[in-house]
């Protein structure tokens, strides 16, 4: 009697402290699977660090593909507005809401490292700030850039493109495909394996790492890349917390979340998400797919449609800061932290 007395008074005692120690809960809400990298390899580590670090004052709840209820592109209001502590999305979702990020995702300026990428994004981030005012972002970062799946056909010059609907992430991955001859279709990634197999798009734009979760190896036959593995642009990407949930914490825990969201936590990403790349590629070969990379001349031909949609970029935007300025930044940035 006395042992299971003693028993029940440490569990109790043990409870009470983690009770006790678990002073701010906050909810994480995405929209990809549980079995995404960004879910395994980004918001659970995340997640787990801090709680650790925090000595289990700070306690996280992820909710992966939609969970909390909504769809993916009102992730950013759920966030602004306090629905959501944290979320994950793609600043595209919501078209002229974040305008200097967009610089990133422009096929002419992502060179196809998401680690030379993501650390140019962190040093411009105070230049970036204005898009960022009501949220507190955490990592604003790329993948590895958009490959061309297709369903049914191949690409081996622009014109191919011509009369195809493909799938675009944003209002810039849409301008280039109009630039390309084709009809972008706009969608959250969760809905393009339905749209592929209805044949409501011929194509998406997407990083084989994403095409992975999807199994877009067997809604598609043909996969396309350009000279040395460049893509088509790519997605921007923000990983954000509410202001207030962020204010909430004490100035030991801010630091603790901040230390977890800096520099080497783009570091980690940009380079996870180079490395699961071939594994997306050979995924695609092994459903018997072909996986062209386009020579330097074909690739060459892209040149003015990209360059088209760098200009469209600046008109839009002139108006509203300095694009040229900022369009020079990123690219030296870019060019600093590629190895």
């Amino acid at each position: 009697m006395f042992r299971r007395t003693a028993t029940a008074i440490a569990t109790l005692l043990t409870l009470t402290t983690t009770a006790q120690a678990q002073e701010f809960t906050f909810s994480v809400h995405h929209f990809l699977s549980p079995q995404s990298l960004t879910h395994t390899q980004m918001i659970e580590p995340w997640a787990a660090s801090i709680e650790e670090a925090s000595g289990g004052r700070i306690a996280f709840e992820i909710f992966p593909s939609m969970s909390l209820g909504g769809t993916p592109p009102e992730l950013y209001s759920q966030v602004r507005d306090g629905v959501a502590d944290v979320i994950w999305t793609l600043p595209g979702y919501t078209p002229g809401t974040f305008p200097r990020t967009e610089v990133f995702e422009l096929p002419s300026v992502h060179m196809g490292d998401a680690r030379a990428t993501n650390l140019a994004i962190q040093s411009m981030m105070d230049t970036l700030a204005p898009d960022f005012e009501d949220i507190h972002p955490l990592l604003v970062h790329v993948h590895t850039g958009n490959a061309v799946h297709l369903n049914g056909s191949d690409i081996a010059t622009v014109a191919d493109f011509e009369g195809l609907k493909v799938r675009s992430p944003s209002r810039t991955g849409a301008w280039m495909v109009e630039a390309l001859g084709a009809e972008p279709v706009g969608m959250p990634v969760p809905a393009l394996p339905q749209a592929l197999a209805r044949g409501t798009v011929d194509a998406g734009l997407v990083p084989f790492e994403i095409a992975i979760p999807l199994g877009l190896a067997d809604l598609t036959t043909a996969s396309v890349e350009l000279d040395g593995g460049a893509r088509f642009g790519t997605s921007t990407f923000l990983f954000a917390m509410n202001q207030a949930s962020y204010d909430s914490l004490p100035a030991d825990l801010q630091q603790i979340v901040d230390d977890a969201s800096g520099e080497a936590f783009a570091i980690a990403m940009g380079e996870a998400w180079n490395a699961i790349e071939p594994t997306g590629i050979q995924k695609a070969l092994d459903a018997g797919n072909t996986v062209t990379q386009l020579d330097a001349e074909a690739t060459a031909s892209f040149d003015a449609p990209f360059a088209a949609v760098e200009a469209r970029w600046l008109e839009e935007t002139a108006a509203t800061f300095d694009s040229q300025s900022l369009l020079d930044e990123a690219r030296a940035a870019i060019a600093a932290a590629t190895e």
